[in-house]
């Protein structure tokens, strides 16, 4: 009986098949540089992207691979984002800490993301962001840091590097004021939401007060952001009381400023007639001081001349008595 062969070009048709059929059968397999470090808990694919998302996860995931792209750490109890591990990612663009137990950043832990785009940090516990802390993130386009209760305070110059950013939720925290100085001048800034915090409506906010007023279409959430203090503004959107705030804190000048401006007026031509009084007794008695010393050297002058010329006339004298007796 004769076994007939498959030829070689159908072997290997039969083997891609094959081969097809068990990866579609067990799913895409995770790239080999992936699979090779991909943390316990987490989910690696051939995307570059680590999902540790809901695993408990207590501290910042280690062995990630170093192509890293997308990482998503929400929904754990991580408190810490260590430089050093973090760093190594230097191809990340997409990045989520969103509920976590983060309590602080520093200007080294995004030391080395300048790829970062997107970066969610909401639901931690923020107290405050300093200056450089997002500094190194020169390509961030988005970042989310709400629901932080403790974020009161974040530094006029924190995003003052971030050319690039265009979305920025600073929503339902505990700020009462902004300092606008940097976001007036980012460029591509296109929406910003700060509704949900207990703002402070009053002469340290009328420059945030007239920009949502001004500059309205990038505040999504306008209609949100309320006056808690003081009370006789509470509940007043600050879109409102912009305007307000420039006529209080500009007031025109009262009775007792313009006496202020007449008495240090008084106060400095007093001075400035002192002054000059000084300075014409102190110059005439040096002009006289100079002429009183220089008629002294023109008398010794003389003197010396006259005392010459009478040696001299005694010398010739002198001379001329020997030859008389002679």
């Amino acid at each position: 009986m004769r076994v007939l062969l498959p030829e070689p070009g159908g072997a290997q048709s039969l083997r891609l098949v094959c081969t097809l059929v068990l990866v579609m059968t067990m799913g895409v397999a995770p790239s080999p540089a992936l699979s090779a470090g991909c943390p316990g808990r987490c989910v690696c694919d051939d995307q570059l992207v680590v999902q540790c998302a809901g695993q408990q996860l207590a501290e910042f995931p280690g062995d990630l691979p170093l192509a890293t792209r997308q990482l998503v750490i929400s929904n754990n109890r991580i408190e810490e984002l260590p430089p050093l591990q973090l760093n190594y990612l230097s191809d990340l663009v997409y990045l989520d800490c969103s509920n976590n137990s983060l309590s602080e950043l520093s200007e080294s832990t995004f030391g080395n993301l300048r790829k970062l785009a997107y970066l969610d940090l909401s639901f931690n516990s923020l107290a405050q962001i300093d200056e450089r802390t997002f500094g190194p993130l020169a390509s961030l386009v988005m970042l989310r840091m709400t629901d932080n209760p403790g974020l009161s305070e974040i530094h006029a110059d924190a995003f003052s590097e971030n050319a690039a950013l265009q979305v920025l939720d600073v929503s339902r925290n505990n700020l009462s004021a902004l300092n606008i100085s940097t976001l007036v001048g980012l460029p591509a800034l296109r929406s910003l939401a700060i509704g949900g915090n207990p703002w402070r409506c009053d002469c340290d906010t009328e420059d945030l007060c007239l920009w949502v007023q001004i500059e309205g279409y990038k505040f999504q959430d306008g209609g949100q952001t309320l006056c808690q203090y003081p009370p006789d503004m509470s509940g007043q959107c600050l879109s409102e009381v912009g305007m307000q705030l420039r006529a209080e804190c500009h007031q025109s000048l009262g009775y007792w400023d313009y006496l202020f401006f007449i008495v240090i007026g008084f106060v400095i031509f007093s001075a400035g007639t002192v002054s000059a009084w000084v300075m014409g007794v102190l110059m005439v008695l040096y002009e006289r001081y100079s002429k009183r010393k220089s008629e002294e050297l023109d008398s010794d002058d003389e003197q010396e001349r006259g005392g010459a010329g009478l040696g001299g006339a005694q010398g010739n004298g002198d001379l001329r008595k020997p030859g008389m007796q002679v």
